[in-house]
């Protein structure tokens, strides 16, 4: 693979990509109630496909945009054209893992600013902050995309950092309420956030992956290198579990990169389909799945937001065409069902 050099805005933006903690759930509460975003706007919209596939897919970007002056709101509008910009840069490095599979439907919806809320003391802090406006617009906003664009159709489920932190809101919340609802969902990539046991024992409904074929389960990782130690990658929370996103097995055996289908990786300005340039093995002590095949001094450079070996920016670019086979196969089982 060509060094990683001269990225571009894109990767300016992978840096600022970085995961709210959030607690085990829960859902947006507040002493006044903010209106949600108005999902009947197309502009309100990343992606609105031409329905043409049989199976959909809903999907949540990452952090997207930070604060450039302390006076800033902390909640950043809809509008924000910083937003639109990462958003849209975000899409095309991970929700297009998905293109070949179904109709991709993807909301703008309103973030937390990264900086601000890493500076709570607690995870519940954290927690009230994500469960609330970010998680009203996305419920609101997956709400109407079931009434209005869906028209029964299966549907996966995908997301990054605080996409799939608030796509667990979604999941604990409005599949309980909805069971029929959930009885369509393929699978949930909640790809880039920690899923816990504590947070699948408080909502039963759920289960986790166990292999590549399960339907109706969230797919869960975090990746990093075998250098950072236990506790010092701060998007893993305590009990995560992980699925390999080459193998799809639970367990730790390594699966080597000769058995990977290809990386989407930055050359030059853009990404490409590269080779497989990243091994994998679940590491079940730390809850993470680790990456030994990258060059982690080059990784840093590029994403520098984390300690070097946390490799949060790249959990989908690594494993990007694993993710798009693995998604196939599970809607093959699926609609076989």
């Amino acid at each position: 693979m060509k060094k990683l050099k001269g990225i571009l805005a894109i990767m300016t933006l992978l840096a600022n990509v970085t995961l709210i903690p959030c607690g085990e759930g829960g859902s947006a509460t507040a002493a006044s109630a903010p209106a949600a975003t108005d999902y009947s706007q197309a502009t309100h919209w990343l992606s609105l496909p031409a329905t043409i596939k049989n199976v959909d897919v809903f999907y949540l970007y990452p952090t997207a945009w930070q604060k450039v002056k302390e006076t800033d709101p902390n909640i950043n509008e809809i509008t924000n054209a910083s937003m639109h910009i990462g958003s849209n840069a975000a899409f095309a490095r991970q929700a297009t893992a998905f293109e070949t599979i179904g109709n991709i439907y993807a909301p703008y919806y309103r973030q937390a600013d990264a900086a601000y809320t890493l500076t709570l003391p607690t995870l519940e802090d954290r927690d009230r902050v994500v469960s609330g406006i970010p998680t009203l617009d996305a419920v609101a906003a997956f709400d109407y995309y079931i009434k209005h664009f869906n028209n029964g159709r299966p549907f996966i489920l995908a997301g990054h950092s605080q996409g799939s932190n608030v796509l667990m809101n979604i999941l604990a919340d409005y599949m309980k309420a909805n069971p029929a609802v959930h009885d369509r969902m393929i699978a949930a990539y909640v790809v880039g956030y920690s899923v816990t046991g504590a947070y699948l024992a408080k909502n039963p409904h759920l289960k986790f992956a166990t292999g590549p074929d399960d339907i109706g389960v969230i797919i869960s990782y975090n990746t990093q290198s075998p250098n950072v130690a236990a506790g010092a990658n701060p998007v893993v929370l305590a009990g995560a579990l992980a699925i390999n996103p080459i193998s799809w097995s639970r367990e730790g055996t390594v699966a080597p990169a000769s058995q990977g289908l290809g990386s989407f990786m930055p050359i030059g300005a853009t990404f490409s389909h590269v080779p497989q340039y990243a091994d994998a093995a679940v590491d079940k002590a730390k809850g993470v799945v680790i990456c030994s095949t990258a060059d982690e001094t080059v990784l840093h450079a590029l994403s520098p937001a984390f300690v070097s070996g946390v490799y949060h920016s790249f959990d989908y670019p690594f494993y990007y065409y694993n993710l798009r086979a693995n998604a196939a196969n599970r809607v093959a089982k699926f609609l076989k069902k």
